[in-house]
């Protein structure tokens, strides 16, 4: 009986005693970090040294692990079915999502020409509509990459400590329990803490600057895509025509742009509006390759994420955010 009884003992307090910590303390870059808080932003020294002398050894959050695709189809399929299996998901909830903040997104549209299955695609891809917000504790998470070890990288991560550190001031948050993505992005919208300031907006009006509150989230991206120089009512990407299977006529990309007269045997599949130079997406379908034009709205998404792929499941998502609101609700 009192085997047994040690044995809950002991499952009860691994639950509740905190993860295994280090302290950084006496690391001398720890120290010479602690000392410019406290000297430029007034941090109070008893309050880093607590921060700083029990960072969990394991900044990751378990979860359960999430599947890319389906079994045996992983094989033969392109990088991007696999991409697009991952992000083109929660169309239905996307809907939802703009039923039910339909003013907030009106407003959002009306002051910064932002359409409103954009933002929903966004929210939706890094946060799922606000149920994953992040399998790390950030504040953590940036430590170690921080100061574990001396690479290109250290400098980049402190500076996001440091936005960390003032962020949570600012708005009067503990540091310790923010999650996040694994490069210290936090929210809905997954701002790094460095572009937080710069970024972030007090959408409802109530002091304070919280991607984990939808309005601000739903501003924010907004206001960045805005700031990124979107063009209200612009078209973003269509799929085009082109001889054959493969593309490899010419460079492939957002970086890489072109006049449209000059891309001989190479159409829009549907209407396509802008007039700009345009860019050429490829996206490998395994047997084929899809190609697409990305205009300057394209662009301005790979601002969020320099990546086509991830500015190209945006739009994608987006559209059919768009048609299963309007199947179910009607004209947005």
């Amino acid at each position: 009986m009192q085997m047994i009884k040690l044995s809950i003992f002991l499952v009860l307090f691994s639950l509740f005693t905190p993860l295994q910590a280090i302290d950084y303390t006496e690391e001398i870059e720890v120290k010479k970090f602690m000392q410019s808080m406290q000297s430029r932003y007034g941090f109070k020294k008893d309050t880093l040294q607590k921060w700083f002398s029990k960072v969990r050894k394991k900044s990751h959050v378990r979860r359960k692990r999430r599947r890319t695709c389906y079994i045996g189809r992983c094989r033969s399929t392109g990088s991007w079915d696999r991409y697009s299996f991952q992000h083109l998901k929660r169309s239905r909830e996307g809907g939802y999502f703009m039923h039910k903040f339909h003013d907030t997104l009106t407003k959002a549209y009306k002051k910064y020409g932002i359409p409103p299955e954009y933002i929903s695609a966004i929210i939706g891809i890094e946060s799922e509509y606000g149920v994953r917000r992040g399998d790390y504790f950030v504040f953590d998470r940036l430590v170690h990459l921080s100061f574990d070890k001396e690479d290109r990288r250290a400098k980049f991560y402190r500076k996001q400590l440091k936005a960390l550190l003032r962020l949570s001031v600012r708005e009067d948050i503990n540091p310790k329990k923010i999650r996040g993505s694994s490069s210290g992005a936090i929210g809905l919208a997954q701002f790094i803490p460095s572009t937080y300031k710069a970024f972030a907006v007090d959408f409802n009006k109530d002091g304070k600057k919280q991607m984990n509150n939808v309005v601000d989230a739903i501003g924010s991206i907004a206001y960045y895509l805005k700031r990124h120089h979107w063009q209200r009512g612009g078209d973003v990407a269509v799929r085009v025509r082109y001889e054959g299977s493969r593309f490899d006529e010419l460079p492939t990309g957002y970086t890489h742009t072109y006049y449209r007269k000059n891309l001989e045997n190479i159409e829009p599949r549907d209407e396509f509006n802008y007039r700009g130079k345009v860019s050429l997406i490829k996206l490998d379908r395994g047997g084929y390759d899809e190609l697409w034009y990305g205009g300057k709205n394209f662009y301005v998404i790979t601002r969020y994420n320099h990546s086509s792929y991830y500015a190209m499941s945006v739009h994608q998502l987006a559209q059919k955010i768009k048609k299963s609101y309007e199947k179910r609700y009607g004209k947005f």
